[in-house]
């Protein structure tokens, strides 16, 4: 749910808006972003090897908005197995796939927790004789999930929210072509990871429920609480909205916060940064999850709650809380935003469009402008060997 490390080459030691680097001669190129994705530092063999994706692949990739070079270590991308057909498809898809896999870990073991302590409510053979689990455990259960999530799409930034892409697409120059294939990705990420819950509980829930009954909140026994978010009874749309904006807005914040290289207050090693994103995670979650359920993200909940339509949740999943479906689905991008712009503007010094003329204004009210100087930049990088 986030972004990771950098990985700049020697010849530039400053944040690039590319995402590839390489020395003056075009060698020993390095996968790397200024967008600082979640990634994990790379092992020792790979940061031998030089990443290169084969030259007939690459028009795909152009495609459907990636590099054309994709982050495999060159005696994968060059071997025997290179040749073969779902290799050749791996290799054009690898982070959309990684994206995809990381939304459905984080999914099954968020959506798991909630149907594990929901469905044994009031079971006296569990220890303490009512049922296994708490709120609590629902809070590690999401937070486990996005530090794993964050492990399976290293490849790919590890970014597992709609949200948190668009945020680095805005303000850390992730390429903007890359959204719409993340986006995709991540979403049905969050169904598939849903619907593996549903099956592995479809027992449980029509014992909980009963046999072929599937009712949403706040019927009594509803289980449809286990795959997307619903707001509590008594809580107002402006407060609906604004719970999910504020938990959006700390989440963006303290991600930046994070990954901020020049931030003496984090720790400089990106190993600990999933361990980080799990606190981060259960502390939304512990303080500010209540009311709404703490979406903050459109494919952890847009995606489940389409999977719990898809099984006979019935058209209730849309219209529960008064049509509450859209806010997790708007919210999380416009409190993410706000955070990513907050600590822009009060904290962050590095490379972004709110350091720059009239605050990033610039760029949206003369948006063609801001392109040509953005290619006049990259034109005089490639003069210079950067990229």
């Amino acid at each position: 749910m986030a972004q990771g490390p950098s990985r700049t080459s020697a010849a530039s030691p400053s944040s690039l808006s590319h995402d590839w680097a390489g020395d003056q001669n075009g060698k020993n190129l390095s996968y790397t972003s200024s967008t600082q994705p979640l990634t994990q530092a790379r092992t020792e063999h790979s940061n031998n090897s030089t990443d290169r994706t084969s030259s007939s692949l690459t028009h795909s990739r152009s495609i459907i908005g990636l590099h054309p070079d994709a982050p495999i270590d060159e005696e994968h991308d060059h071997g025997p197995a290179s040749e073969l057909l779902w290799s050749r498809i791996r290799a054009v898809l690898r982070e959309p796939l990684a994206e995809f896999w990381g939304v459905a870990i984080m999914v099954m073991f968020g959506d798991g927790s909630v149907a594990q302590v929901l469905l044994s409510t009031g079971q006296e053979t569990a220890p303490g004789g009512n049922g296994f689990g708490s709120y609590q455990s629902i809070n590690w259960g999401w937070g486990l999930g996005v530090m794993l999530g964050i492990y399976v799409a290293g490849d790919s930034g590890a970014y597992l929210n709609p949200a948190i892409t668009f945020c680095n697409c805005l303000f850390r120059q992730l390429p903007w072509r890359r959204f719409p294939i993340y986006f995709i990705a991540q979403i049905l990420g969050g169904f598939t990871g849903s619907g593996i819950v549903y099956a592995n509980y479809i027992s449980a829930i029509d014992y909980f429920e009963g046999h072929n009954l599937r009712t949403v909140p706040p019927a009594p026994n509803a289980t449809a609480g286990i795959f997307c978010t619903y707001p509590q009874a008594f809580v107002t749309k402006t407060s609906q909205f604004f719970s999910e904006f504020i938990a959006s807005a700390l989440l963006m914040f303290v991600i930046f916060a994070l990954k901020d290289p020049s931030n003496n207050g984090v720790p400089k090693s990106d190993k600990w940064f999933p361990l980080c994103l799990f606190f981060l995670i259960f502390g939304l979650g512990s303080c500010f999850g209540w009311q709404t359920g703490y979406a903050i993200n459109i494919a952890r909940d847009f995606g489940p709650r389409l999977m719990s339509y898809a099984v006979g949740y019935g058209p209730q999943v849309w219209s529960a809380g008064g049509y509450y479906f859209w806010i997790p689905m708007v919210a999380p991008f416009l409190g993410c935003t706000f955070g990513g712009f907050l600590y822009d503007v009060f904290i962050y010094t590095g490379p972004s469009p709110v350091n720059t003329p009239y605050l990033g204004l610039k760029q949206i009210l003369w948006p063609r402008e801001a392109a040509r100087a953005r290619r006049e930049h990259r034109r005089r990088e490639k003069e210079e060997g950067i990229v």
